[in-house]
């Protein structure tokens, strides 16, 4: 049987399709490779190994830990890196259509730079099937190859570089651009502090607003667990979405009120503008400009309904286990407190 390595298995992602693979017995423990930075005298590499799965070290940064972790590995899921703070210098136009190159994307890499290395090592340990965890925005009927969202540009940087590299050397690839977390909210609410509720502003200060396709990270787990067991024809070579259904699509405006019912005191949503909004968080909020200004944009794609998905096959997928997609509702009670 194919052995699936998940690079980020210690991550909430990389957790929860670690999980869901040992939940649902859809492959042996022995055929999975769980990826971590973390050492073997951490407590994330003994979680790891207490799931059965064979742990190895590895970090996007290192090429030779990848290279080395990825030996006998028949697919990969390339979980995006966490490390945002790598995309604070890219050029703030790109807008994804710039040519894809083996090469080098630029004199500003972003986090793409270390997925670069991931892919890179893929080929060489010769991995057959890559599977890479995008974000769902840049809907357009579709997934379009272009997004305001400044979150999407390393997305789409890789997405390019992963399909280049999948048929220069023919290997599979799978984009799955996994929707926006349910228990995201509190970022795309202005920061707001979930955990100290009480306390937090009844007023948030947005760049602006649209409806937003929200997904549990239990969820995406599954599914793109199911993603990775799946046959070669049913998803080889196709870009994915994976994200809850229009229907029950909400707004930040909506999200504010939900919050505000939990904690038992009006939320509401201020549209003031992108350049109010940077203003506002770097200098009255103090959070750092840099990444202030970088995550603005996001608010002008949600205006744009990019991540405004009508794509069932979340849907699909949780069905073939019995599930259905946790409500966003579900998840902003669990997580209001104080």
């Amino acid at each position: 049987m194919a052995r699936i390595a998940i690079i980020g298995a210690s991550g909430k992602l990389g957790s929860a399709t670690l999980a869901a693979l040992r939940t649902y017995k859809l492959v042996p423990a022995s055929d999975i490779i769980a990826l971590t930075s973390s050492t073997p005298d951490s407590q994330t590499w003994s979680k790891l190994a207490a799931t059965g799965a064979e742990v190895r070290h590895a970090r996007f940064e290192d090429p030779a830990t990848l290279g080395r972790a990825l030996e006998g590995a028949d697919k990969l899921f390339l979980i995006s890196t966490p490390n945002i703070g790598l995309d604070f210098g890219v050029a703030a136009d790109f807008d994804g259509t710039a040519t894809a190159s083996t090469e080098n994307s630029g004199a500003n890499p972003g986090r793409e730079s270390q997925h670069k290395n991931a892919i890179d090592a893929a080929v060489k340990a010769g991995v057959k099937w890559i599977t890479y965890s995008s974000l769902a925005f840049g809907f357009s009927a579709g997934a379009a190859n272009t997004s305001k969202a400044g979150v999407m540009r390393a997305h789409l940087r890789t997405e390019a570089y992963l399909r280049a590299v999948g048929a220069e050397h023919g290997i599979k690839v799978t984009i799955l651009r996994e929707g926006l977390y349910n228990e995201s909210w509190p970022l795309y609410l202005g920061y707001f502090d979930a955990g100290h509720a009480q306390g937090e502003r009844d007023v948030v200060a947005l760049a602006g607003d649209g409806k937003i396709s929200w997904t549990a990270i239990h969820d995406l787990g599954v599914a793109s667990a199911l993603v990775l067991v799946s046959s070669d024809g049913e998803f080889a070579d196709r870009t994915l979405y994976l994200s809850t259904r229009p229907e029950t699509a909400k707004s930040m405006a909506d999200v504010a009120r939900l919050v505000g019912e939990a904690r038992g005191r009006d939320v509401v949503v201020k549209i003031v503008g992108r350049a109010e909004h940077e203003r506002f968080y770097a200098e009255e909020m103090g959070k750092p400009a840099p990444a202030v200004q970088w995550w603005a944009s996001t608010y002008e794609a949600l205006e744009d309904g990019e991540a405004f998905i009508d794509d069932g096959t979340l849907e699909a997928l949780l069905g073939r286990v019995g599930l259905t997609p946790i409500p966003i509702e579900e998840t902003i009670a669990a997580m209001v407190k104080g």
